[in-house]
């Protein structure tokens, strides 16, 4: 389901540094990780899509990124804040980058079924702090809903 998402993440001439830099790969679970725990629960659904997502993201085995995850989920009670994974990301990552990005987290906010008001107003914010424009928001969500109703 996410291979075709992460096609532009893969072409030859992807930064090597991209692919190797293991603050590029904690940061983006880190998040993925604080948006999943925004209404309160975690489940096995949204972990093992965070897994999956980040394995293909950076073109890793499922095996560094579960370990990744287990880090990030150990550590989840001293996170850093949203601004702190979002500026990292900025520095990290170009526009189309970051909008895969958000795309990622509707998938998690959308991998038990529900969308709670705290997931969508955490997506609304982190869209802000990324500087993504609502338009580019909008059509993202709107994309993973087609992926998902498709999948149904």
């Amino acid at each position: 389901m996410l291979n075709s998402f992460f096609n532009i993440f893969q072409n030859e001439n992807s930064d090597e540094k991209f692919k190797n830099n293991d603050s590029e790969l904690t940061v983006v679970a880190g998040l993925l990780i604080e948006a999943a725990s925004i209404d309160g629960v975690v489940d096995k659904s949204e972990i093992m899509n965070i897994e999956n997502s980040i394995s293909d993201f950076f073109n890793i085995d499922l095996k560094k990124s579960n370990n990744i995850v287990k880090n990030c989920l150990e550590n989840i009670n001293n996170s850093n804040s949203f601004h702190f994974y979002t500026s990292q990301i900025n520095s990290f990552f170009e526009y189309e980058k970051k909008i895969k990005i958000i795309e990622i987290l509707w998938e998690v906010v959308l991998a038990d079924g529900k969308i709670h008001d705290y997931e969508s107003s955490l997506i609304r914010r982190l869209t802000g702090l990324l500087y993504i424009k609502d338009f580019d928001s909008g059509n993202a969500k709107k994309k993973v809903l087609e992926k998902i109703n498709k999948n149904l």
